[in-house]
């Protein structure tokens, strides 16, 4: 099945960067640093490329959607080179952080999702549960 990339609802650098201005404003503390880099598409297109610096640790977050044209999105935990030992307050930090990246992460997905269907390109349908 191939996909009509004119059809895709792309979320651009711009439109991330709106998001996590959004999220920063709802009050969240980030102890390290947030940045949107630009991320190529297949096509060229802007995508856009959520990154938390963790000051924790030497490590950063990567969230992105899980692929084209999908809203639901997942996030990367880059490697260390080798082990981590902490106090217990430098790791209740580092769990702090990665909190954090996790709420922005599911903010991300909330936002895309709600885009997403107001784009009008496509219809998103989700399970529903069953009791």
């Amino acid at each position: 099945m191939d996909i009509d990339l004119s059809d895709v609802p792309y979320r651009s650098k711009a439109l991330l960067e709106e998001w996590v201005q959004e999220f920063r404003e709802q009050g969240h503390s980030i102890a390290g640093s947030l940045d949107v880099a630009l991320q190529d598409g297949s096509d060229g297109a802007d995508t856009g490329l959520v990154i938390v610096h963790l000051k924790n640790e030497y490590a950063d977050v990567y969230m992105q959607p899980q692929g084209l044209d999908d809203p639901l999105w997942e996030a990367t935990l880059t490697p260390r080179p080798g082990d981590l030992n902490l106090t217990p307050y430098q790791l209740a930090g580092l769990a702090a952080e990665l909190v954090v990246a996790g709420n922005l992460c599911t903010f991300l997905q909330f936002k895309s999702l709600d885009w997403d269907r107001a784009s009008g390109t496509r219809g998103i349908s989700h399970p529903t549960a069953t009791n």
